[in-house]
């Protein structure tokens, strides 16, 4: 089965309109570096009352720990964080970037699935 991943980080209020502009037109290299991380289904969702940006993909890799050190190596995706971390505001202590050895989204615990029938 694959690995459910659900994130949270807070957007800048003044960065709303960007955001949602770039991500309206997500990088093609970004996108293939995800591909390539075995990353599929992603989403990202913002709640405007608390500013929070919440992100949700499925893993159907091997080596989840792995694929992503292989985002984090992509030029591109580099580049594209480097746009994207000066519009939000981890809530992880010490983090200081997408990619970096402390994680800058806050990965959040599942405590509830259902799959339905198939």
């Amino acid at each position: 089965m694959p690995k459910r991943v659900c994130q949270i980080i807070k957007l800048k209020p003044s960065a709303e309109a960007e955001y949602k502009a770039i991500h309206a037109a997500v990088w093609p290299g970004v996108l293939a570096a995800l591909e390539r991380a075995h990353i599929i289904d992603y989403s990202i969702h913002h709640y405007p009352p608390l500013q929070l940006l919440i992100a949700t993909f499925k893993y159907t890799g091997q080596d989840y720990q792995g694929d992503m050190r292989k985002v984090a190596e992509d030029p591109e995706t580099q580049r594209w964080w480097q746009v994207t971390d000066g519009m939000q505001e981890s809530f992880v202590e010490g983090a200081e970037g997408s990619g970096k050895d402390i994680p800058w989204w806050t990965e959040l615990e599942e405590v509830f699935r259902c799959e339905g029938k198939a």
